[in-house]
């Protein structure tokens, strides 16, 4: 698919409810408005309209045979977890996954399951594995 093709960068409020879509799966707009209520107050209006907006940004999938339409997430959460990683490289970075990964690793210290996770992918990832 060409990079013409891809749904836009999702803005937080999108990101938000693709989380919510990712973890329950498809769902109506009032499974995706209590989700995001118990977090912080929104109204479900503000919700549908997101979703439509997503929709037709094909950052959702909608399903509408049912009357109370369906959404589903259009891409899978490493998809688009790739795909932000990738833009905040480039616009942040300048390219630099050594200083992007610095840079997460002194803004939140991981874990030691989290640092052996990453000791694995860089020794994968050396070999020509990933």
């Amino acid at each position: 698919m060409s990079r013409a093709n891809e749904p836009p960068r999702p803005t937080d409020a999108e990101l938000e409810i693709l989380t919510v879509l990712w973890s329950l799966g498809p769902s109506t707009v009032r499974d995706v408005h209590e989700t995001v209520a118990r977090r912080k107050p929104t109204q479900y209006t503000t919700v549908l309209k997101t979703l439509q907006i997503m929709a037709e940004k094909g950052l959702v999938k909608r399903d509408e045979k049912q009357r109370a339409h369906i959404y589903s997430a259009a891409r899978p959460r490493e998809w688009t977890q790739q795909q932000l990683a990738g833009d905040l490289l480039q616009r942040a970075f300048g390219g630099s996954a050594a200083s992007l990964m610095l840079g997460a690793l002194s803004a939140h210290r991981a874990s030691p399951a989290e640092l052996a996770e990453l000791r694995r992918f860089l020794e994968e990832y050396a070999k020509g594995k990933s």
